[in-house]
């Protein structure tokens, strides 16, 4: 059967952020054969296209984007022992949730994070001293061309907030990881969330963390130091409770949280010295 193929969707209805203009084409995939039709479509018309998991990482821009925006929703987990085997559009928090129940050590930084799977291999997401990589065993990645190819982790490069797929052209299908027991794995999950529900702003339109962290500091604390809190440019806004949470207070548009980026990179470098590299992506339009 062939895929649903719509036009005019508002990216801001699948961002984190709610911000963001219509796409051109948009289609959501279930399956890897359904990944493998919406490829070859974005080929065939010779259209760029983006995969979206959560939307928890971008700032779309205001007019949209020009092209076929595949919204993943491939949500299968599957636990054997110490492996999970996980469909790329699976929910990384409650990944972390569900291993850790199990007494599953490697992923309890997982739960809060917004994003999904693919999304957390992508980026290499991490906190806590954890890393997605750490406990990555393999990885099913489909090319633009619509072929399938699995990848074990030493085939791959990654560093902090870095992933090879991050150069690659195609979509992430599946990931397997491989971890270990723990009797403490459900406690230390339970510590993580709620610390995060205690500083980070949950109930507020955001992309989570908007900088990447230097060295021997957080970005956070740069920020506050710099007195940026509550900084706004429009409707975007620093937040009160985590610095380095830019949220949407009402109906920001992307131009205004550009603008409020470069305003804190600019402030912070001139206070501290340090200049902060983002780690939220920018979608253009083209």
């Amino acid at each position: 059967m062939p895929i649903k193929i719509a036009s005019g969707k508002p990216l801001k209805e699948i961002s984190t952020l709610q911000i963001g203009g219509a796409a051109r084409f948009f289609t959501v995939v279930k399956t890897s054969h359904e990944a493998v039709k919406a490829l070859l479509f974005s080929k065939k018309y010779k259209v760029p296209f983006l995969v979206v998991g959560k939307g928890s990482n971008c700032l779309f821009d205001d007019r949209g984007f020009n092209g076929l925006v595949i919204l993943n929703k491939i949500d299968y987990c599957d636990l054997s022992s110490n492996i999970a085997k996980v469909g790329s559009g699976f929910s990384f928090s409650l990944l972390g949730s569900r291993v850790s129940k199990k007494g599953l050590t490697g992923l309890e930084f997982a739960s809060g994070i917004p994003a999904t799977v693919g999304g957390a291999v992508f980026m290499n997401a991490g906190a806590n001293g954890q890393e997605t990589f750490d406990v990555l065993k393999t990885v099913t990645f489909l090319t633009e061309e619509g072929k399938l190819m699995q990848l074990s982790k030493n085939e791959l490069q990654y560093s902090y907030r870095f992933s090879s797929f991050q150069k690659m052209k195609g979509m992430i299908i599946e990931a397997t990881f491989e971890l270990s027991r723990s009797l403490q794995a459900k406690d230390m999950q339970n510590t993580i969330i709620s610390y995060r529900m205690k500083t980070q702003p949950y109930n507020e339109k955001s992309a989570g963390c908007i900088f990447r962290n230097p060295n021997d500091t957080s970005a956070a604390q740069l920020i506050d130091q710099s007195n940026l809190k509550g900084m706004a440019v429009g409707d975007a806004c620093v937040s009160l409770k985590h610095a380095n949470f830019l949220i949407n207070k009402n109906n920001a548009s992307a131009k205004d949280m550009k603008i409020l980026i470069e305003k804190v990179k600019k402030q912070v470098e001139e206070k501290t010295g340090i200049k902060l590299q983002e780690e939220i992506r920018f979608i253009p339009y083209e």
